[in-house]
């Protein structure tokens, strides 16, 4: 059965890597890649009732990620259809795309430390349709946003799923991961922006020919500052939220959704219904990417087989095993998040190493944050940012394993390198 399953696997993601050439959508290759491996669980697994249980656990956790992913990008449709991204495009005057490449990658970078990798991911590349008409040249910057993402959610407790991980079961604190990660996640961003800084050197950024839309639809500066800052501010409530009421993040996303979407029903109240209605949330769910997210609910089901049937487990021991330093698993274990979702890895790892010998804040779980959360970059479907990106900009496997993967690779390494001399330094 294992083989099996390990087998479908590897060509389900083939077929999601080969999307362009095949002329199949990846959303499809996903969703028959899931059904195929929980058909062979659940045929071959002996125990049904296991199978069940480990399907209901899997759906709960897959559907906390689509709550949240639709929560947030509705939230992010809303503040655009109120032109409330004018908040920002009108104060970026630069004229440089080199320029504009070194501030997205740090603006996203902090507030991915503040929000988490994927809200962040999906706000910035929103923001890039307000700011470059060249779909070449936003997909560059997607590329760099995914890598400052999960960069900038590597060093905050909060900003990613495994840190949050982490920090919950109490492998690292929060002050210890800001102050070990921080520089590593740094230069895991500054590498590649450096050799892209000479790929998009010279160029001048474009900015996209706005249309007026007959006589009409136009928003009051008072209603585009007053959705945005409602939009960001439920964005960065969510991990108040959470952290206030112990409840997952998508409670907190799909209760600030119902503020926005009352902020706005009261706003436009008095407004003719033709005028109003793309201003509506209701119009803001028709316009979100779909595929992207079932699409995302065929890859983690398809990853949840393999966390349930101890693939991944195995894995994680067959790496102890052969390899025994802790240094080249957690990096081959970062590695391997650019294939595999890193939440089972890190769950995986979890359970492998016990905290009697691994204590909390040592080298193994600080450097496990780093490697987990920014390992994934290196591919496009190795994290929930890159997943996002993919569906948003229609990126291509391939176009990023050639164009951004190499660069996303160097700073993984570069940030290895710094984090160990660190430590090395700071701990004899």
């Amino acid at each position: 059965m294992l083989t099996a399953l390990v087998i479908i696997f590897v060509l389900a993601y083939a077929a999601i890597a080969l999307e362009h050439p095949l002329k199949v959508n990846k959303t499809a290759s996903a969703l028959i890649g899931a059904g195929l491996l929980w058909t062979v669980y659940a045929l071959l697994g002996g125990d049904h009732h296991l199978v069940s249980e480990n399907l209901k656990e899997s759906l709960a956790a897959t559907a906390q990620i689509v709550f949240f992913l639709m929560g947030a990008m509705t939230i992010v449709e809303v503040v655009d259809a109120h032109n409330g991204f004018h908040v920002i495009t009108s104060r970026i005057k630069t004229t440089k795309i080199t320029s504009l490449l070194w501030l997205v990658g740090f603006v996203t970078f902090f507030l991915s430390a503040i929000l988490d990798n994927l809200t962040t991911t999906i706000v910035m590349i929103s923001l890039m349709k307000k700011l470059l008409d060249r779909h070449d040249d936003r997909l560059f910057f997607a590329g760099i946003i995914v890598i400052a993402a999960n960069a900038g959610g590597a060093w905050s407790p909060i900003g990613d799923v495994t840190t949050t991980m982490l920090w919950i079961g109490g492998q690292i604190t929060s002050v210890a991961i800001i102050k070990g990660v921080f520089p590593a996640a740094l230069a895991c961003l500054v590498v590649p922006l450096i050799f892209l800084n000479f790929t998009l050197r010279g160029k001048e950024v474009v900015s996209p020919v706005i249309i007026e839309n007959g006589s009409d639809i136009k928003t009051t500066p008072f209603e585009q500052n007053l959705m945005f800052f409602m939009g960001i501010g439920c964005l960065v409530a969510v991990p108040i939220f959470k952290a206030v009421t112990h409840l997952p993040p998508f409670m907190g996303i799909l209760f600030g959704l119902g503020i926005l979407w009352l902020v706005g029903e009261i706003l436009h109240r008095n407004k003719e219904d033709e005028f109003k209605e793309h201003l509506t949330l209701v119009a803001a769910l028709k316009h979100i990417d779909m595929s992207s997210i079932v699409f995302f609910i065929g890859i983690l089901l398809a990853v949840a087989t393999l966390e349930h049937t101890h693939i991944l487990t195995a894995l994680a021991q067959w790496l102890d095993t052969t390899f025994g330093r802790q240094d080249i698993i957690v990096t081959l274990i970062g590695l391997l998040s650019a294939i595999v979702d890193n939440v089972p890895l890190v769950a995986a790892s979890m359970g492998m190493y016990d905290m009697a010998t691994y204590p909390t804040d040592c080298f193994l779980w600080e450097f496990m944050a780093y490697c987990a959360g920014t390992g994934g970059s290196i591919l496009i479907i190795g994290s929930a940012a890159g997943v996002a990106a993919m569906g948003l900009e229609k990126i291509h496997f391939f176009w990023y394993a050639k164009k951004i993967g190499a660069l996303a690779a160097l700073g993984y390494f570069a940030g290895i390198f710094v984090y160990i001399i660190q430590f090395k330094l700071l701990h004899g």
